[in-house]
């Protein structure tokens, strides 16, 4: 064998119709064939979206329950999956290798629940809705808006303070929250001055925490590492942290423990 390795190598995938080792790799481990989008079974998981939606909406306090809810799954559900299917944005959602299908609901799924308790947070702050900015990555026509991002969703003033707000929706009893949202807030803290709050629904639970994001320790005993999660470390909410029951009416800002 007189040719040197890298040489033989190059021929070798050459004489198979490579012409770099993206092209071979690719191919050996299947990578460039793209499943087709099951339309049919996204169909299936907007209905439970839906279903979701009618359900909490059915239970949760007259305080906090939508009066327009058809209208409103009109423009959060169907308009909004519309939008992204004819931007062609489905077929490239693979999040951590799983199906496009599974990561539009999760994102659609949190977006709606995000939107359907918007005026909620507006009454909890004393707020007027229409005074409440969204800086979250929510355009539609951007594949970004779907991969993970630690900027908040909603923005005001209160007190005479720039607030964020990082809404979260859980689903499965596990409440966490990423430690990249809480390195953000507290890089946006330390350069505008602006405080962070998410606010959590635990809709497994239904209930709902309200944590500061910009103040919490870096050795808080809530910092945990999750194995299920590639281990990720995470920001475990505490039980003391969630003050609104959902079957419960709408609290007062100055009911809860966090301070702005």
């Amino acid at each position: 064998m007189n040719e040197s390795a890298t040489k033989y190598f190059k021929e070798y995938k050459s004489k198979l119709g490579f012409t770099n080792q993206n092209q071979a790799k690719d191919y050996l481990a299947a990578k460039n064939i793209t499943p087709s989008v099951d339309y049919k079974y996204i169909a299936c998981l907007n209905d439970r979206i839906i279903d979701i939606l009618k359900k909490i909406n059915s239970i949760i306090h007259v305080d906090s329950q939508r009066k327009d809810l058809d209208d409103f799954i009109k423009m959060k559900v169907f308009i909004v999956y519309q939008t992204i299917k004819k931007n062609d944005i489905i077929p490239r959602l693979n999040n951590q290798g799983r199906r496009p299908e599974e990561v539009l609901f999760s994102w659609l799924r949190g977006f709606v629940i995000s939107e359907y308790f918007s005026p909620s947070i507006s009454k909890i702050f004393s707020i007027k809705i229409d005074s409440i900015l969204k800086i979250g990555d929510d355009d539609f026509n951007n594949i970004d808006t779907f991969k993970r991002s630690p900027q908040a969703d909603l923005k005001f003033v209160k007190n005479g303070k720039t607030v964020r707000i990082e809404v979260q929706s859980g689903f499965q009893g596990i409440n966490d929250i990423k430690q990249h949202k809480v390195l953000e807030a507290k890089r946006i803290f330390n350069q505008l001055g602006d405080l962070t709050v998410c606010v959590h629904f635990d809709l497994f639970n239904g209930q709902v925490a309200f944590v500061r994001l910009d103040n919490i320790d870096d050795n808080d005993i809530n910092w945990v590492t999750r194995q299920q999660m590639e281990g990720q470390t995470v920001f475990s909410i505490d039980q003391n942290l969630f003050e609104w029951r959902l079957l419960d009416s709408i609290p007062k800002y100055s009911d809860l423990s966090i301070e702005i």
